[in-house]
């Protein structure tokens, strides 16, 4: 069983690290015009704290027998710290401002969580505390591309949801999803259960509506699309993403 559970762990690990670098190819465009564009931060913060939160769970210390779920979610912390900062330079004054409140909110809420975990509390209280905090920020950062799928099922189109990054989150939730469930850990099982499920979601859609075009059936897909959405997975608006290359710029 232990074996098992370390096997599932060896490839959440591999399918988280693909999603964490994934946005490279953004980053690599926003720093080429040295501009955010329309792109938004949001995201990336809200995955670093995730990651700050669920490294800080794995750790011996709050969660015994879970070191696997520390080495991902520190890499991806820092991963995600660089795409913070390369946004924060590289936007515009008021969205600058924006992030680095949020960035400063990020940090109070991990260091709140570490202090009080260390100082006030212990054992069990611990990573219940700790385990709850992690899951609720989970199920946000998996929960970010509901809005894309219903522009999905809106413009019956899946030209703005990406096959192989759907395909990652799935496999990614799946992994960590069984590696809970093997480790009778609610904490890690029930957040990237959701993660499972909303992958499977997408990867249904992708292939009801794959052969679909909006524009083929005189759709405009940019006129259709309202503000709340145009985020794929939250990083840019989807009109924009045929100028990027790879996986849409997420």
């Amino acid at each position: 069983m232990d074996v098992l559970k370390f096997l599932f762990g060896i490839f959440g690990n591999a399918t988280a690290l693909f999603l964490f670098l994934s946005p490279t190819i953004t980053f690599r465009r926003i720093i080429k015009n040295r501009s955010t564009e329309q792109f938004s931060g949001i995201p990336y913060v809200m995955t670093l704290l995730n990651c700050l939160l669920s490294a800080w769970y794995g750790l011996p210390f709050v969660s015994p027998n879970n070191i696997l779920v520390s080495t991902i979610n520190g890499t991806g912390a820092v991963i995600e710290s660089i795409y913070v900062l390369i946004f924060i330079a590289f936007a515009p004054k008021r969205e600058k401002a924006k992030i680095l409140g949020l960035f400063t909110f990020v940090l109070a809420v991990f260091s709140t969580v570490a202090l009080v975990s260390v100082f006030a509390l212990h054992n069990s209280a611990r990573k219940l505390f700790c385990g709850l905090a992690t899951t609720i920020f989970s199920i946000i950062m998996y929960g970010s591309p509901l809005s894309i799928m219903r522009t999905v099922i809106k413009t019956k189109s899946v030209e703005f949801m990406p096959f192989f990054l759907s395909l990652f989150v799935f496999l990614c939730g799946t992994s960590w999803f069984v590696y809970g469930l093997l480790g009778h850990d609610p904490f890690v099982a029930v957040p990237n259960g959701f993660g499972c499920g909303l992958g499977a979601l997408q990867l249904i859609l992708y292939f009801v509506y794959r052969d679909n075009k909006g524009n083929d059936k005189g759709i405009d897909t940019k006129k259709q699309l309202s503000a709340e959405d145009t985020m794929e997975l939250g990083l840019e608006k989807p009109h924009q993403s045929k100028q990027s290359n790879g996986i849409n710029g997420v």
